[in-house]
């Protein structure tokens, strides 16, 4: 990443020139982290339709890291993306504080390409989070990654606070 984009995309450097997200305790070897445990997921796809296998790693404020992979369904429709995966199953775990996300994906797991999240996705992610705080990482290896900040993903998304008069 270069000073730019990192100035530009929520990190600063931090007291011992690590990356530190304006947003809370996401360092870099938090981040590294997370990619590493978004691949590992990764292989753990169920994807014989398509063959694009997608791994995710949500982190909680708590520190908590929940796992998704995406799985497929001869249906398509009942198919269920790796970070809806993440997000529901730390819901129903009772988690509602989030603070980013690693996201990697491509086709029978070989990461060659950002994966960045589907329309639906970023809805369900905006239900739970600040988008001006939540982190979303795009990673092609742990070295590798682009960090944005939801609300650039999803510029005016729709959240609950519309529905509150």
């Amino acid at each position: 990443m270069d000073n730019e984009h990192i100035q530009e995309h929520g990190l600063v450097q931090g007291e011992k020139k690590e990356l530190v997200s304006k947003c809370g305790p996401v360092g870099r070897a938090v981040i590294r982290n997370l990619i590493k445990e978004a691949i590992n997921s990764m292989n753990k796809a169920y994807a014989p339709y398509s063959g694009f296998k997608v791994g995710a790693a949500l982190l909680t404020a708590g520190q908590k890291i929940y796992t998704g992979c995406n799985i497929e369904n001869a249906a398509y429709s009942p198919s269920n993306c790796a970070e809806r995966t993440a997000f529901f199953k730390a819901v129903s775990e009772g988690e509602r504080d989030f603070m980013a996300i690693a996201i990697v994906g491509g086709d029978n797991g070989n990461i060659k390409d950002y994966c960045p999240p589907c329309g639906v996705c970023r809805q369900v992610m905006r239900e739970f989070v600040n988008p001006g705080r939540f982190l979303v990482i795009l990673a092609r290896s742990e070295d590798d990654c682009l960090v944005f900040f939801l609300e650039e993903l999803l510029p005016m998304g729709f959240g609950p606070e519309h529905l509150n008069n």
